[in-house]
C-alpha cells in the first residue's frame, strides 16, 4: 500500500514538473529550449506569454473590485428597513435580513436582496423574500423589487446624475 502512494507522489512531481517545459512547442533543440524557459522571443509569431506552477500559487498582486449600484444598495436599505439586518457584504452585493413585520401588516418576513452588477437595471438586483410559512408570492417579490427600483431611481435624481 505504501508503494501506491510513492508512485503516486512520483507521478504527481513529474507531471508538475512537466508543466510549460516547452511552452507547448515541443522542440528538443537546446536554444529554443532556453528561449522557452526564460521567457521566449517576444518577436516570435509563435510567442505566448506561459504561466507557471510560481505564478498560480504566488501571492496576487493585482485587486480584485467588485462594484454594487450604490442607489440599488441604498435603496434596498431604505425600503427593507423595517427587517433587522442580520448580514451586509458590500463587496458581493449581498444583503441578509432576519424576519420582521411591515408596517400596518400581520405576516412578518424575511429578505435576501442580491445586487450583481454596478449598473442601475431590474436585471442587477435579485430579491428573495420568505416568510415562516415558507417562500411568498411571486407578486409579492416583484412588489418589493419594483419599490427599490423607484427608491433607487429617486435617489439617482436626488443626486443630479442622470
Amino acid at each position: 500500500m505504501r508503494w501506491l502512494k510513492v508512485i503516486g507522489l512520483f507521478s504527481l512531481l513529474t507531471a508538475i514538473s512537466s508543466c510549460g517545459m516547452f511552452n507547448g512547442k515541443g522542440k528538443d533543440d537546446a536554444s529554443t529550449y532556453s528561449e522557452n524557459v526564460v521567457g521566449g522571443n517576444p518577436q516570435d509569431p509563435e510567442y505566448h506569454e506561459g504561466s507557471t506552477l510560481w505564478d498560480i500559487l504566488g501571492p496576487n498582486d493585482s485587486e480584485q473590485t467588485v462594484q454594487v449600484n450604490r442607489y440599488l444598495w441604498n435603496a434596498s436599505l431604505d425600503v427593507l428597513d423595517f427587517l433587522p439586518v442580520q448580514s451586509v457584504d458590500p463587496f458581493t452585493g449581498v444583503i441578509i435580513t432576519g424576519f420582521g413585520t411591515p408596517p400596518g401588516g400581520g405576516r412578518s418576513y424575511r429578505a435576501t436582496v442580491h445586487i450583481k452588477d454596478p449598473a442601475l437595471d431590474a436585471r442587477s438586483l435579485n430579491v428573495s423574500l420568505h416568510s415562516k410559512g415558507g417562500p411568498v408570492s411571486a407578486s409579492t417579490t416583484r412588489a418589493v423589487e419594483d419599490a427599490i427600483l423607484s427608491r433607487a431611481r429617486q435617489l439617482r435624481i436626488a443626486d443630479k446624475k442622470f
